[in-house]
């Protein structure tokens, strides 16, 4: 099939990166895609040898749909394109490809349809597609080849081409955004031997606010890290000891490197996130003092307490292994698209 993904830019690392993933497994399996995009420009780095089957547009109605239409996070579709839709004869699956939350409603809400009550497209109906963590959802984005790439990965030679000498020491990976607890999270990591790799950009410049142009405090060594395309971030979590993310795309990843990792989320004014992070640890059954962790590093507890990986490292485990039990996110939404009593309710 002939798939559009809109993608509306607005944390480069996040939104687009996601986008970015599904479109180049939705490739792997056979499937045409034209990612639609308002800001391609993190691809540039993030994917720079591209994908076959994959063709990068710009934010337009033009080319018209193909047989699938994916608005990514709620994006709304411009107007001339939703018009381009209900002018179809056969017209394309509709879905609302929505952010990934752990909190009941993602089952509830999964599969659900959506009419549109306004504009080019009244009376058509789009359906909701919820990545999740269980069983009743659309599950997460998992590589074919995924389990074997990590088989073969080999951490010791891959820090060497990064430049890396690793000792007798903590791995730690930060990609953040601008944590309260950072100073706090310096200083526990100071007093042993530990390298921190911090990711560029928002994490490079929280860090360096903290140490100015130190790179050794204590028992730490920093080291910076330049933009990195998915499969080296990839790299990065599997190399770590413990792993530092931020958003949906890292948290997935950090799942998928079964290591010991912390999730910031995405901040919100009405503080929705605190209710997010709670049915998260929730279902990773994480233990009390992983849970604290967390709290604090998202700013809702003011102390951090001692982190303690080999304490967080099965839950970790068990984690991952249950998610592995699962079909992928992308499996799940050929199948879903692919449904003949959905495919004929889509344009009713």
């Amino acid at each position: 099939m002939l798939w559009d993904i809109f993608c509306n830019v607005i944390d480069n690392h996040g939104d687009i990166g996601v986008c970015w993933r599904l479109a180049a497994e939705l490739a792997r399996r056979g499937e045409d895609v034209r990612l639609r995009v308002d800001d391609a420009s993190a691809l540039a780095w993030m994917a720079p040898a591209g994908a076959p089957r994959v063709q990068v547009l710009p934010w337009a109605s033009e080319p018209g749909p193909g047989d699938v239409v994916v608005e990514a996070f709620g994006c709304e579709l411009p107007t001339a394109f939703q018009a381009l839709i209900a002018a179809k004869p056969r017209r394309p699956v509709w879905i609302n490809l929505e952010y990934l939350t752990a909190e009941s409603f993602s089952q509830r809400s999964h599969g659900l349809p959506s009419p549109v009550m306004s504009g080019p497209a009244s009376g058509l109906v789009k359906r909701f597609f919820y990545p999740g963590f269980v069983a009743g959802t659309g599950g997460l984005i998992r590589e074919e080849d995924l389990a074997r790439r990590q088989a073969s990965f080999d951490a010791q030679a891959w820090l060497a081409a990064m430049g890396i000498s690793r000792a007798n020491e903590t791995l730690v990976s930060l990609f953040c955004y601008e944590p309260s607890a950072l100073p706090q999270l310096i200083e526990q990591l100071a007093s042993t031997p530990t390298r921190l790799l911090v990711t560029a950009g928002r994490a490079t410049a929280a860090v360096r606010a903290v140490l100015g142009e130190a790179s050794v405090r204590g028992g730490l060594s920093v080291h910076y890290l330049p933009l990195m395309p998915q499969t080296e971030f990839d790299h990065l979590l599997w190399a770590g000891d413990v792993n530092f993310v931020r958003g949906e795309d890292s948290l997935v990843r950090a799942l998928w490197a079964g290591k010991p990792f912390v999730w910031q989320l995405y901040p919100q004014h009405d503080e929705a996130h605190h209710a997010k992070l709670d049915a998260f640890l929730d279902w990773l059954n994480a233990p009390s003092q992983w849970r604290e962790f967390h709290r604090a590093w998202n700013g809702i507890m003011p102390a951090l307490p001692a982190i303690e990986p080999l304490r967080w490292a099965g839950a970790a485990h068990r984690a991952r292994d249950a998610l592995l039990a699962q079909d992928d996110l992308v499996a799940q939404l050929l199948c879903f698209v692919r449904q003949p009593a959905k495919m004929s309710s889509f344009g009713s």
